[in-house]
């Protein structure tokens, strides 16, 4: 994909799988919501996730803060499609910072695809993510590779 079918994947797309490296050297898996950001390096997009700073996926960045994201659709051969990206990760624990994260990732989700993100979350939900804050950190994909495919450029010829 070229970089703006890559941005406009990411920011189709909904859930992205995270890949860490885990307490006994296997490959540790989990589903992530994300938003997409403008990274100040590159043209590219930059995701951004939250999760508790207490699970697996953070103790295990906080030892090696390595991961690999992959986004991926399509059900069959010929429509698939997606992105992998190799990326070092920076977390985020100013509480400020995770709830604003946190709000950003609730607006993004409280309308359906393809719809803009809501512009405001109702009061209850706010104090809901600001209240969730502060048990959370916001995770930087700092993308430093990057491998994509899309079947359906392939015109039926494998």
């Amino acid at each position: 994909m070229t970089d703006a079918e890559v941005s406009s994947f990411l920011a189709e797309e909904r859930t992205v799988t995270c890949a860490t490296a885990g307490p006994r050297g296997w490959p540790h898996l989990m589903p992530l919501w994300y938003v997409t950001r403008r990274s100040p390096s590159s043209d590219g997009p930059r995701l951004w996730s939250w999760t508790y700073a207490a699970s697996q996926k953070v103790r295990n960045l906080e030892r090696d803060a390595r991961a690999t994201l992959q986004v991926e659709a399509g059900e069959e051969y010929q429509q698939l499609r997606g992105v992998m990206l190799e990326c070092e990760v920076v977390i985020h624990r100013d509480v400020e910072t995770v709830a604003a994260l946190g709000q950003e990732i609730f607006r993004r989700y409280a309308s359906p695809r393809p719809q803009a993100p809501a512009s405001e979350l109702p009061a209850e939900v706010t104090a809901m993510v600001d209240k969730q804050a502060v048990k959370r950190v916001g995770l930087e994909f700092v993308e430093l590779r990057r491998a994509s495919w899309d079947h359906r450029k392939l015109g039926g010829s494998y």
